[in-house]
């Protein structure tokens, strides 16, 4: 009875259950002294598919609105030419005419402003009567937003959580108060630019659409707009006032992408949530972000990073949500500047989307995550047509800078047609697999990926003078732009790490699955590539052969195999520890003045592999105190202009902010190598720190508190059992265990060993 008592405070102390968990600390919600006059510093609204920025210009209270799906999907003409070949394109790299490319590849992504993401519009409110703005605040726990004017009038807003509406109550008015809808200048022809970026973007007018068809009665108004071809999309508003001094309304966006007649749709949408009521909405929102807060917590000394890490998982909550698209460079938040977002608001697959969703496996938000494999699998036939088409090949590869629909954009040739894009895209279903362990999913989705990829990467290979393999052109985004010399006839370290972390888990997955002789041939394939290409000088992987990297630069290409593919690592001993200590020297060496704000949040997560906590902290600190707008948007340059980076312009993309929150987790926990490690890169001065519920590879979801710099309790819950191996965070045999039998337990070193159980909670505890 003693020991079952002791063993349940323990389950208790450990980090916490279900039952005990709480919301984010109300310190890290958003709070400031007046609505922000740029979307870009907007307090962010959003559940997956819906978005909204609440921001103000002068006296009126806007509500930038957005939709995943609202797209324009026009082809792109140049595609359909023969000459959108591979064995095109390479006849012309060798002969040194990069212009030919060109005008097939880049320039329609310049020039034409569609294929794009396009905007909703905005719901508006004359606020001059309101008087001074007092305070807005954003309860990142409850995604709800506050209002408040030194006039008594208060607004709360939300997008409700599970959903497809807005809501938004404004009490305290004095008089009669109505919304009115601004759709985007789609059809004027001289629209207004205003806060535009840095981009040369094209102007919304440049799609050449109709007017909208504006409707309007006492308690509602609305308006269609139709888009190109067949796509049209409606937003719809009503409202009512429960008393003299209130209104209350919902707003819902609809578009043909899932409904034959929109604006039925969204009236529908709204007419539901009226008879739900405002509170009644608020309270089942309210519902889901407390589960979702459940999924996992952390506590740092670090208050900059702890309060950016929590503002992070409250945007990947907003942003994604199985059901709805992926996450795009702005995901529901596209631009409200009466212009074409930043990069068309694309899917940009050269970095963009696979950082987006970093944080999503240890943090323990898989079923968000899904959101992105669920969306790759459905585009899978548009990149198998184009791996058909332009590269003339069975496999899969896929383009670099997508539609919605996985169609073909454009962009830099190099990385846009770069032939190991759905390399590093399969390399998030081996992570879903590995970190869920679902044989089901490995079997119908995540072999079947990474097997043709490696179809295609066979199929597209050449063998050299040496009879290795080798292919016929290669690149490393970003390195040298969009020249001649951005191509390589010696395939880069960014390829070949692609490539064989491609090979290597196709034969581990086949293995797996028991599928023997498919394993034995990709591991006769990936016999048949060379190593990557390392300095002879003090180990550090170059560009390519022969090629170091000679400047500084945003995109970490080279390190690939470091991280986020795990090839090289520290625990494989000697040479790779001085791989890995020689790059990031090259980094510092070179220095920031290229550098993005992603390539600070990338850099945290490539230290904390290093075992470099303190250097991890300050990489992720400059990036929250210097590449983000107040409302936590990563802008990309440097907005103190304090010499982090050369860049100081502000377009909005969401890969940093993501990246940011995998940085941490980098720190707290990590499980690549199939050794968890819990506090692997700490700082020290993080003597105290906790976390609740992160996820290991295996499926193990893990908690630990950490005091005075010492591992005081650890948690461990199996989801599927099997063995778990631990580097222990104790002194040998200086702890105690609970929820195990003593014979389950095996010490190896400073491993431990661990038979477990599915659903069976495990503790132990420092002496």
């Amino acid at each position: 009875m003693i020991r079952f008592f002791l063993y349940s405070m323990m389950i208790l102390l450990a980090s916490g259950s279900a039952a005990f968990a709480e919301l984010p600390p109300k310190v890290h919600n958003m709070v400031f002294q007046d609505l922000a006059e740029r979307w870009d510093e907007a307090a962010p609204l959003g559940n997956g598919m819906l978005g909204a920025l609440i921001w103000r210009e002068g006296s009126v209270l806007r509500f930038s609105l957005d939709r995943a799906d609202l797209w324009d999907n026009r082809p792109v003409e140049s595609f359909q030419r023969p000459e959108f070949r591979f064995d095109w394109i390479y006849k012309h790299v060798l002969e040194g005419d990069i212009q030919s490319p060109r005008k097939i590849v880049d320039e329609p992504y310049d020039k034409e402003p569609a294929p794009t993401k396009i905007p909703a519009g905005r719901l508006e409110f004359e606020a001059a009567d309101f008087g001074r703005v007092e305070r807005v605040r954003l309860d990142i726990g409850q995604a709800l937003c506050t209002v408040a004017w030194d006039r008594g009038v208060l607004l709360k807003t939300f997008v409700h959580a599970d959903e497809p509406v807005g809501w938004f109550m404004i009490s305290g008015v004095t008089t009669a108060l109505r919304p009115r809808i601004a759709p985007p200048p789609f059809g004027e022809k001289e629209a207004q630019t205003e806060n535009a970026d840095s981009l040369n973007t094209h102007k919304l007018s440049a799609l050449g659409y109709p007017a909208p068809e504006m409707e309007q009665g006492e308690k509602y108004i609305s308006y269609l707009q139709k888009g190109w071809g067949d796509f049209s999309f409606a937003v719809y508003c009503a409202w009512d006032y429960p008393d003299e001094r209130t209104i209350a309304g919902a707003w819902s966006i609809q578009s043909t992408e899932e409904e034959r007649r929109p604006l039925l749709a969204a009236q529908n949408a709204v007419q539901r949530a009226l008879k739900r009521t405002f509170d009644d909405d608020l309270k089942m929102h309210e519902q889901w972000w407390l589960s979702f807060w459940n999924q996992s917590s952390i506590q740092i000394p670090d208050t900059v990073i702890e309060a950016q890490w929590h503002r992070e998982q409250y945007k990947f909550g907003c942003a994604s949500r199985r059901g709805a698209p992926p996450i795009t460079l702005q995901a529901v938040w596209t631009a409200d500047n009466r212009r074409i977002p930043p990069w068309k608001g694309d899917f940009h697959h050269d970095l963009n989307t696979q950082l987006s969703y970093w944080p999503c496996y240890s943090g323990n938000h898989l079923e968000e995550g899904l959101a992105f494999l669920d969306w790759l699998w459905d585009v899978k036939p548009a990149f198998e047509e184009y791996t058909r088409k332009f590269y003339q090949t069975p496999g899969l590869s896929a383009h670099g800078v997508t539609t919605i629909e996985g169609r073909p954009m454009g962009g830099w040739n190099q990385y846009s047609c770069s032939p190991t894009v759905s390399a590093w895209l399969g390399h998030h279903f081996y992570l879903h697999w590995r970190y869920s362990m679902d044989r089901d999913f490995l079997k119908k989705r995540a072999y079947p990926w990474i097997r043709d990829a490696a179809l295609f990467l066979q199929a597209h290979s050449v063998l050299d003078e040496n009879g290795q393999r080798m292919l016929p052109l290669s690149s490393s985004p970003e390195i040298n732009d969009n020249r001649l010399d951005a191509w390589f006839q010696k395939t880069t370290n960014y390829d070949l790490a692609l490539i064989r972390w491609t090979f290597q888990t196709a034969a581990l997955m086949a293995e797996e699955l028991n599928r023997h002789s498919e394993a034995v041939t990709w591991q006769k394939v990936l016999s048949e590539w060379p190593d990557l290409a390392r300095s002879e000088e003090d180990g550090r992987l170059l560009v390519a052969p022969d090629y170091p990297l000679k400047e500084s630069h945003r995109h970490f290409s080279h390190l690939m195999a470091i991280h986020p593919l795990g090839l090289i690592d520290v625990s494989n001993g000697e040479e790779d520890q001085k791989t890995i200590e020689s790059g990031l020297a090259e980094l510092e060496r070179l220095g920031p003045d290229y550098w993005c704000g992603y390539s600070y949040a990338w850099l945290a997560n490539l230290c904390a592999r290093a075992g470099e906590g303190e250097k991890a902290a300050q990489a992720l600190r400059t990036f929250a105190q210097c590449f983000c707008s107040i409302n936590t948007f990563h802008l990309n340059g440097d907005q103190t202009k304090s010499g982090k980076s050369k860049f100081t312009y502000r377009p909005f993309t969401l890969e940093g902010n993501f990246a940011f929150a995998a940085g941490v987790q980098e720190i707290l926990l990590q499980s690549h190598t199939g050794l968890i490690r819990v506090f692997p890169a700490i700082p020290d001065e993080w003597r105290d720190a906790s976390f609740r519920t992160l996820r290991a590879e295996g499926a193990f979801l893990i908690s630990a508190v950490r005091k005075n710099g010492r591992v005081q309790s650890l948690e461990i819950l199996p989801e599927k059992g099997g063995l778990l191996r631990l580097q222990s965070p104790f002194e040998p045999r200086a702890y105690r265990f609970f929820g195990v039998k003593k014979s389950d337990i095996h010490e190896k070193g400073d491993v431990l060993e661990i038979e477990t159980h599915p659903g069976r909670k495990i503790v132990l505890t420092a002496n």
